[in-house]
């Protein structure tokens, strides 16, 4: 007995031993491969409930038995085990896990756990970015992200793309999202940035992600973030690449036959002439005389073929004499000359070379990391004298210099030269290479040339050019008449070269072990020095002997952020406070000048030319936003999670009385799966999250002084004296975004399955709008807050990998965004028009802006087919005898009469982007694709070419379906007839709305990895080589037709085509 209670005691002993050991505390602390305290790590027990957390210096403390194994984590880092022993302090450095970054996404002046993440946000990272080849970070946008739009007017190198994101939030306003690089603001070219350098591309796209930027929030927010050093041990990458440019859209089908061309030229002036009154012999003799004679006489202006003495050109049949060759040799004033077509098209365009070498190196050295890169690329453009040079240089360092204190810097250099060409998409410009190329007809010569078939020169060794005014043997073209815009092109110049520096830095301090101080700062600095010379051999500055123009632009931003953020996790409570001020200045200056008589085109400064043109000016101008700001971001048991944030800005843009705003958000989500009542689906559930949130943003981006009279400073004789410019308002104020989503995030089967499906809702009031008032005022009208609109929409994007293997993973990836935009409200004094039972105003000839209309409303006559004579026929509002409406529509051939109507709308029905990537042994493969489904768009370049040649102005391309016009053989066709002076045969209607949809293969991306066990043997961690293509297919309804040129609808043949890269590369690291 005394034996047992012995034992009994012992035992009990020994209990109270091992809790006092249990009750050892054990400090320590929780640091980065840089020696940086990591804030809010985990430390647990293992095989126990019993935890804590790190402090704000990553210290913690934690009670432990020496057999005891503590399990350190925190997300973006792998987990760490250690046996505690006899150990009383453990200082643990955990390293990044590349695969939990994607746990971690970056938001307004911090990061957060994707799964705390309340808002809509998509994450593009470094790979992604880099499989797309683009001198643009902005275009590697391109159907990556839901509820994303971009459109290009140009494919000139150094041309940026137009981006929406989620619709349309002002019709007056900007509608361009802001833009975030390392937590600051940027306002520079995005062609500064080296797509290489980047980590990832984050899209805000609510209030609950994007308010805390208040006024410059309205319209998204893409962040972008710079790479860094990632590991202690010290990495070399070099990348190269070389490719070749083409053109990425095909022309439309115009007639390219010289004959045929002639031959519908004739038809044209013969139906004119047989229904005139002329019998068939009388129209065909006319018809042959006139084809090549002035263009006051109907004809081209140009006879290019040798037709044998006494026969006529065109035969009675309409086509051209058999015996007719191509070329003729003609004598003029005296001299000989061979005039014969060029081919303007491939004289405009080439296959062109690009260019690309980037190397970085990173690593870590005591408590420092650093990164620092190269870069530089040169991308020839398709069209002659389009071309950009780009340097860029980065160094980023980071220091952890105490516990609680590390500092850094980030900055970009980059020093850029750009080559551009007119190519502003106007088809009447003479002076754009791309409006010739669509519009001359296959007759016309580029070049003059002698009679042996050579091109001639002038005295200084300059090509002779055919501009179109009598100098080519006396021939003239009333289309583009003494212009040739391929010369101009070749012998004007437009450069812009110049020096952009990009710098952030930062300090934080950490104190109480809950709290952190940071200090931001960001400045920006963009020089850029233009020069434009035209040429004073030809075209319009010949006779001032050539003329310089000169420019500079300084665009200068600062940007100071103080932030003070306190973080606590008490048992399952993880609260995060943060409150933050940031000031924001932009300044822009700019100065120009002129000359005219150069010396030489060589001298291109204006000292090199002696008459000012008395254009010279400089102006400058300023903006500046301040913003006090909060948030609060709280989770329970990582299940249920919820934020607020709210921020009062002020603009400059306001009167001093209406600057403030206030704006706000609130959101919140639910993990649904770590519910115990979803215990039964662990098994093949991963992730089911609901979410939601609501807030406001406003948007000054309206334009400066607004609020204010403006007026010009002007010279009477010899005296200042001031002109009223503009009307202004002081109660003009922000536009106004009331934001809501809402969606549902899951992941099945560890992965294989993920996605998410949002519901937005984008609500704008106070749009500005322009009230036109009487001239007699002295000023034309005034802006005013006074309209509303909606966006509303529902995105998906999927992912979905059907085989993960050892040696082999295949992925898919898909997203689809449903947008619907309406006007729904605009006051009484902007309904100005009822049409079809909308009430509104007209924006532009053939746009309606209606209450509860999308606000690019298409109106215009409808086409109604061909009469029974094979004129064109529209619509119009029947009368009676008094003039008043029957309520029926009929038909009429006369233009003038018809009537507009509502045509519908450029929004398509689902706009997107879907691809998939294979990695099998080494070798990968990645294809993507862009495409959007419904909309319309006016086809202008079909429409130009389906003319009928009037008003005296001829030799204009026709498109091939002309040789399908109605005819008295061929009364069924729905294209009206080809005749001199049928004018407006082609005048806008619906006729020339086309289905938007597209297809375009974005890129494609194979590259094979030399095996490891290879490279290393000769101190090389990593060889990939691959081959890069990017545009590579494009379909739309009609071959030439490009609807992704705006988002009105609006499209151009005359502009600067997208272009097709296909690269060949090499990446090594080391």
């Amino acid at each position: 007995m005394t034996k047992k209670i012995f034992l009994s005691l012992m035992a009990v002993l020994g209990l109270l031993l091992s809790a006092h050991a249990q009750e050892r505390e054990i400090t320590g602390s929780v640091k980065d491969h840089a020696g940086a305290g990591i804030v809010g790590a985990t430390i647990l027990v293992e095989g126990t409930t019993k935890g804590t957390t790190s402090g704000a210096d990553g210290s913690f403390s934690i009670k432990a038995a020496p057999d005891n194994v503590l399990v350190v984590s925190f997300m973006g880092y792998q987990s760490h085990t250690i046996k505690v022993g006899t150990q009383t302090r453990i200082d643990v450095v955990l390293k990044e896990n590349t695969q939990a970054i994607d746990d971690v996404i970056v938001v307004a002046f911090g990061t957060a756990k994707k799964e705390a993440f309340t808002g809509s946000a998509t994450v593009i990272k470094s790979d992604d970015i880099a499989k797309s080849q683009q001198s643009n970070v902005a275009q590697a946008l391109a159907g990556k992200v839901a509820g994303v739009q971009l459109t290009n007017t140009s494919g000139q190198p150094g041309e940026s793309p137009k981006i929406r994101i989620r619709g349309f939030s002002s019709l007056n306003a900007g509608n361009d999202p802001l833009w975030i690089v390392d937590g600051m603001p940027y306002s520079g070219d995005l062609n500064n940035l080296n797509p290489s350098d980047i980590e990832s591309m984050t899209v805000l796209k609510d209030a609950a992600s994007n308010s805390l930027y208040g006024a410059r929030g309205a319209n998204g927010v893409v962040m972008i973030t710079t790479k860094k050093a990632k590991s202690q041990e010290a990495h070399v990458t070099i990348d190269a690449k070389w490719g070749v440019n083409s053109r990425a859209v095909q022309d439309y089908a115009y007639i390219t036959n010289p004959a045929q061309f002639y031959e519908l030229h004739y038809s044209a002036l013969k139906n004119y002439y047989v229904n005139s009154g002329m019998s068939v012999g009388e129209a065909h003799l006319r018809a042959n005389t006139n084809l090549t004679a002035n263009a006051n006489d109907g004809g081209l202006g140009y006879m290019v073929y040798t037709v044998p003495s006494g026969q006529e050109f065109i035969g009675i049949n309409g086509k051209v004499n058999p015996a007719a060759t191509l070329g003729r040799r003609l004598v003029y004033e005296g001299k000989e000359y061979y005039v014969r077509p060029d081919d303007w098209t491939d004289a405009a365009f080439r296959s062109s070379l690009r260019q690309e070498y980037n190397a970085s190196i990173s690593g870590q050295t005591g408590n420092a990391s650093i990164y620092g890169s190269f870069g530089y690329l040169n991308n020839e453009g398709i069209a002659y004298n389009s071309d950009m040079d780009r340097y860029t240089a980065r160094l980023r360092v980071d220091y952890q210099a105490k516990k609680w204190l590390k500092f850094g810097a980030n900055a970009n250099y980059t020093h850029f030269r750009y080559n551009q060409i007119d190519d502003d998409g106007a088809s009447n410009s003479s002076g754009n290479v791309f409006a010739y190329t669509t519009a001359v007809g296959p007759i016309y010569p580029l070049y003059i040339r002698d009679g042996e078939g050579n091109v001639m020169y002038n005295e200084d060794g300059i090509k002779l050019y055919d501009y179109g005014n009598g100098d080519n043997a006396g021939m003239e073209r009333s289309l583009f008449p003494n212009s040739n815009a391929l010369s101009d092109s070749r012998l004007n110049k437009q450069e812009a070269e110049g020096n952009a520096f990009n710098g952030t830095g930062y300090i934080d301090v950490t104190f109480l072990k809950d709290f952190k101080f940071t200090f931001n700062a960001g400045v920006s600095l963009d020089e850029t020095r233009t020069t434009e010379v035209l040429n004073p051999w030809f075209g319009q500055f010949a006779s001032e002997k050539g003329m310089v123009s000169k420019g500079h632009q300084r665009n200068f931003d600062l940007n100071l952020q103080q932030i003070l953020n306190y973080t606590k996790q008490i048992g399952h409570h993880n609260l995060n406070v943060m409150l933050g001020h940031e000031s924001y200045q932009n300044r822009i200056y700019l100065l120009s000048a002129s000359k005219s008589n150069m010396l030489t085109q060589d001298n291109d400064e204006l000292a090199g030319a002696i008459i000012d043109k008395q254009g010279a000016g400089s102006y400058r101008r300023e903006y500046n936003n301040e913003g006090y700001f909060a948030r609060v971001m709280y989770d329970y048991a990582g299940k249920y999670f919820a934020s607020a944030s709210y921020r009062r800005d002020a603009s400059s843009r306001f009167h001093p009385d209406h600057r403030w705003g206030n704006f706000w958000s609130l959101g919140g989500a639910w993990i649904i799966s770590k519910e115990n009542f979803m215990e039964s689906t662990y098994e093949w559930l991963d992730n089911l999250k609901l979410k939601a949130s609501i807030g406001s943003q406003g948007n000054d981006n309206i334009g400066d002084f607004r609020y204010t009279n403006t007026y010009t400073i002007e010279n009477a004789n010899g005296k200042v004296s001031t002109v009223f410019k503009d009307k202004g308002s002081e109660n003009i104020t922000w536009e106004t975004n009331s934001n809501f989503n809402a969606g549902v995030e899951f992941s099945f089967l560890r992965g294989t399955v993920s996605g998410g499906v949002e519901y937005f809702l984008r609500k704008t009031t106070d749009m500005l709008l322009s009230f036109p008032v009487a001239p007699s005022l002295g000023y034309s009208s005034y802006y005013a807050n006074v309209g509303d609109m909606r966006n509303s929409g529902v995105e998906i994007e999927l992912n979905f990998t059907p085989i993960r293997r050892e040696h082999i993973q295949w992925d898919i990836n898909l997203n689809m965004t449903h947008l619907r935009n309406k006007i729904t409200m605009l006051p009484s004094e902007r309904r100005t028009k009822q049409v079809d039972g909308y009430s509104g105003r007209l924006a532009g000839g053939s746009i309606f802006c209606g209450e509860g209309l999308p606000m690019y409303t298409f109106y215009m006559r409808k086409y109604a087919g061909v009469s029974d004579e094979g004129l064109s026929m529209w619509y119009m509002d029947e009368t009676d005898d008094k003039g008043n409406p029957t309520g029926k529509r009929v038909t009429t051939t006369e233009y003038a009469k018809a009537s507009d109507y509502l045509c519908g709308d450029p929004i398509p029905d689902l706009y997107g982007g879907f691809g998939t990537s294979v990695n099998f042994r080494g070798f990968d493969l990645s294809v993507a694709f862009t495409y959007q489904i419904g909309g319309l768009a006016y086809d202008s370049g079909y429409s130009a070419a389906m003319y009928s040649p009037a008003n005296k102005t001829t030799g204009m391309n026709w498109h091939k379906d002309m040789l399908d016009a109605w005819s008295a053989d061929n009364t069924s066709s729905n294209i009206p007839r080809l005749q001199y002076e049928d004018k407006d045969q082609n005048g806008m209607s619906d006729r020339f709305l086309m289905d938007a949809s597209y297809l375009n293969l974005q890129n494609i991306n194979f590259g094979y990895t030399l095996p490891s066990n290879f490279t290393k043997k000769v101190g090389i961690e990593k060889v990939r080589v691959y081959l890069a293509c990017e545009n590579v297919w494009y379909w739309s309804k009609r071959q030439g037709f490009d609807p992704r040129y705006s988002y009105s609808g609006a499209t151009s043949q005359a502009t600067y085509s997208p272009v097709r890269t296909i690269s060949g590369g090499i990446n090594i690291q080391f």
